[in-house]
């Protein structure tokens, strides 16, 4: 591995905190030299850093702890909280981008707008993992969920959010924040199991890597399929990030933000496909036709669920 592991830690978030503690706790990491005079770790291959706040608009932190420690960052985990109107207390985990905003638009939550970064292909990887850890310990009341791609910061390397929510009455939830500090600490390999979600260009050389467009926040078509085996998974697109005008005007706001998720997944993905999946129901007519003409014209294959499975199936059996 030419490079290391980024956790960037919030330190304005219990939810990010905890998360922290617990990994902190799991082996022996050694404290480093104040990296811009914050506090920094290290443990084999992996980097924790906590940055005071407002981690939504701490930008570009590969280049930044490149430049302090000359060590090349390949991604970024973040723990964090999820806030939701909802209030319902959830584990989530997420890629991250506002790639449907005008150009000149500030993001109110961080990001650039039309600009998503490379989503890590851990994603689908670590939802099944947290899926099987949750079938050994669930925590009552909570539920789990991926949610689609949304807010900032702005980076250059894959990266995931991974999250306790709702609300401040669950944010502090110490098992919450000890089982999604188990799934960074085994995912990344720092225990005596093997690494998960690793993607190897040659290893992995045209597997299919699926990005979803439409449905709800709660990603409902990433859950679904992310959970089958073998699935890698990519940016997903809830309606309002593909946004239209009308069938007269559509607009340029709706391809702005598929070609940006569609260039960040192949750049987190090298030498992977990148095929999609369409929620029907999400869209009229027109606007699915020029869903799929414009996929079509950037050779992104349109799949309906099981022969997308069917592909991630007959691509393992070739191997």
């Amino acid at each position: 591995m030419d490079g290391i592991i980024l956790i960037a830690v919030n330190g304005d978030d219990i939810a990010s905190v905890n998360q922290a503690k617990y990994l902190l706790k799991k082996g022996a990491w050694n404290s480093m030299a104040d990296v811009e005079g914050l506090d920094a770790y290290q443990y084999e291959h992996v980097r924790m850093w906590f940055l005071p706040e407002r981690i939504l608009w701490e930008d570009h932190l590969d280049k930044r702890w490149e430049l302090a420690t000359n060590e090349t960052v390949l991604e970024v985990i973040f723990p964090s909280r999820h806030a939701a109107r909802s209030g319902q207390p959830c584990l989530t985990l997420h890629p991250i981008g506002v790639p449907h905003l005008e150009h000149n638009k500030t993001p109110e939550f961080g990001g650039k707008s039309g600009f998503a970064p490379p989503p890590s292909p851990r994603l689908g990887p670590w939802w099944r993992m947290l899926s099987e850890m949750w079938a050994e310990k669930s925590i009552p009341d909570f539920s789990l969920s991926l949610e689609v791609t949304h807010h900032g910061p702005i980076l250059n390397v894959p990266c995931l959010f991974i999250e306790v929510g709702s609300t401040v009455d669950y944010w502090h939830h110490e098992g919450a924040a000890d089982l999604l500090s188990d799934v960074i600490w085994n995912g990344l390999g720092l225990s005596s199991k093997p690494e998960v979600g690793r993607w190897d260009p040659k290893e992995h050389q045209n597997h299919p890597v699926l990005i979803t467009l439409g449905g709800g926040h709660y990603a409902p078509k990433g859950n679904k399929l992310a959970s089958e085996k073998d699935v890698w998974l990519g940016h997903m697109l809830a309606n309002h990030s593909i946004p239209f005008g009308s069938s007269e005007q559509p607009g340029n706001l709706w391809h702005q933000s598929i070609d940006a998720i569609v260039q960040s997944t192949e750049k987190a993905f090298p030498e992977g496909t990148i095929v999609a999946t369409v929620e029907k129901k999400s869209f009229k007519g027109w606007q699915r036709q020029l869903i799929y003409q414009h996929l079509e014209s950037i050779s992104v294959p349109v799949l309906r669920s099981k022969p997308f499975l069917e592909m991630v199936k007959g691509r393992q059996q070739n191997q």
